[in-house]
């Protein structure tokens, strides 16, 4: 076994974003499917709307939760410069699956940092693969901006070591029991998520 045969993806955006929800449920899927998994966050000021990251690795045998700069297989960006922010992470061949919503947290608002003019493109222009959408706007056509958390699921669904479908059962199952009426809309969401990664992806091949 070698580090090749475990998975690495890094969740990174504002707190009150669903990042760690995100998160979780990947590290659950992947215990679902038999995998070791080891999962680390951090999350100061979460509830202040700081900047909340969480890694998880799963394969044969993970030994250590912490994804080293430039070995991530997956960047999951809800919000645009955090994803520039954590993009050394990934691997050459990696892909950074980025909201494309502009969120200042604290440092920013008190002054202490710059937000960045543009944290996609000067991504691309490190030779990142960025698929880049508004999944924002997908989820308030579904009627709740917390659905974003699903949407970006979804859309790194296509990239994942085990079936789409696996993914979005563990997403549902956590509504089925206690939140019924939501579950359409998680469906929703999640396909729509998918949907709009798999253009962003034709977009980025036609340009490069």
């Amino acid at each position: 076994m070698t580090d090749k045969d475990v998975t690495n993806i890094l969740v990174v955006g504002i707190g009150g974003q669903g990042v760690m929800t995100a998160a979780e449920i990947l590290a659950q899927t992947a215990i679902v499917q038999g995998f070791d998994v080891k999962k680390t966050e951090v999350a100061g000021m979460a509830q202040r709307g700081g900047v909340v990251s969480s890694h998880v690795r799963f394969g044969p045998k993970v030994l250590s939760p912490k994804i080293v700069t430039g070995t991530a297989d997956i960047l999951v960006g809800f919000e645009a410069a955090e994803a520039m922010r954590w993009s050394d992470h990934l691997r050459p061949e990696g892909v950074a699956m980025v909201n494309t919503l502009r969120l200042e947290p604290p440092v920013v608002s008190l002054g202490l940092y710059d937000y960045p003019e543009d944290p996609i493109g000067a991504m691309r222009e490190a030779g990142v693969n960025v698929y880049a959408f508004d999944a924002g706007a997908i989820a308030l056509e579904l009627g709740d901006l917390r659905l974003v958390n699903t949407v970006m699921l979804g859309a790194i669904a296509d990239h994942l070591p085990f079936p789409a479908e696996v993914l979005e059962e563990q997403i549902v199952a956590r509504f089925r029991a206690r939140k019924p009426k939501l579950v359409t809309a998680n469906e929703q969401a999640f396909a729509r998520g998918r949907a709009a990664a798999r253009a962003a992806g034709r977009a980025e091949a036609a340009t490069a």
